[in-house]
């Protein structure tokens, strides 16, 4: 295993993006064979990582995310940046796999030598995001990827995750904000460090004005100034014309530069891998209790029980510990 594990490390290292698509199906393996060389992999590049923008990018379905990315990456390419796209595709609920194009729809970054893109399929990942993300973004930082671009399924419970591993959330919107409120949560721009009212451009630049002066009136309703380092911001851009592109990234740079000079870079970063942990011991209990010999042999009864009324959920909750003889 080590000698295969140097391989992946040199590749890695030399910026062999062959090799990098490989060890990034390894970190993202189910296969209990592959457990071990995968977190022997991840220790030994751990001191490579850390020096990239982790950036997540979430918005509506066809507020135009790739189109953006697309436009975006190659920009931050031109100027001398060695971009990573992680961009998590919906999965088919039969094969599991991505069932929309990335590479197709980021054609023109993907031509690009210094542009890596990833689709990977969220194969039932909770809110669109792929469970092994985290561990994709420390790969892409070891290969020398400065900005890593994570891109989400659309709105809804993937926001919570994406921006609990990135450093700055960019959410993408369109015009009519006030209609478009109505039909998300006000979580999304909780999360927020930076707006981007997209399609700005033609007749639709006048709406996207009125649309960004409306956000900014819900994010001081949402977000009244604090104590925090950063205060979220909203412009327009189009992804189209390429206006608003350079004002986006170097609110990014200025994001990136306040939370470092503050210390509230690395804790953040800190707190995310912190989370992190709990969260895959959260789901390995919960994957053992269910194969538990004595859960698993009453557990299709209690299930019955519990859809026909026949007894509570807590009631049920209490026989499964009782089971796996966890005191409370």
């Amino acid at each position: 295993m080590g000698t295969d594990i140097e391989r992946y490390i040199e590749g890695i290292r030399t910026g062999d993006r062959a090799v990098l698509g490989r060890a990034i199906t390894l970190v993202e393996s189910d296969r209990a064979d592959d457990r071990a060389p995968a977190q022997a992999l991840l220790r030994a590049v751990l001191p490579l990582t850390g020096g990239a923008h982790r950036i997540g990018i979430s918005g509506v379905p066809g507020v135009g995310k790739s189109t953006f990315i697309d436009r975006f990456g190659c920009r931050l390419v031109d100027a001398g940046h060695r971009v990573a796209v992680l961009a998590v595709d919906p999965s088919s609920s039969r094969t599991r796999g991505s069932i929309l194009g990335d590479k197709t729809r980021m054609e023109e970054l993907s031509q690009r030598d210094t542009a890596f893109i990833r689709p990977s399929p969220s194969a039932g990942a909770a809110g669109g995001v792929a469970r092994k993300t985290r561990e994709s973004i420390l790969i892409c930082e070891a290969a020398g990827y400065d900005v890593v671009l994570v891109e989400t399924v659309g709105v809804g419970q993937s926001e919570t995750l994406v921006a609990d591993m990135v450093d700055v959330f960019l959410v993408l919107m369109l015009t009519g904000a006030g209609d478009e409120l109505q039909g998300i949560k006000r979580g999304i721009l909780e999360l927020a460090d930076i707006v981007a009212v997209n399609k700005a451009d033609g007749a639709n630049v006048k709406a996207a004005r009125a649309t960004r002066n409306e956000l900014e009136s819900a994010l001081r309703l949402f977000r009244p100034p604090g104590h925090e380092p950063w205060h979220p911001r909203v412009v327009t851009c189009s992804a189209a014309s390429g206006a608003g592109l350079e004002e986006i990234w170097h609110l990014i740079a200025e994001h990136h530069q306040t939370l470092q000079q503050s210390g509230d870079l690395q804790q953040r970063r800190n707190q995310q891998r912190l989370r992190w942990m709990w969260s895959l011991v959260d789901d390995a209990v919960m994957a053992a209790v269910r194969v538990h010999p004595a859960v698993a042999a009453g557990l299709e009864q209690l299930e019955s029980d519990v859809l026909g009324g026949r007894t509570t959920a807590t009631a049920a909750a209490e026989t499964i510990l009782e089971a796996m003889e966890i005191e409370r």
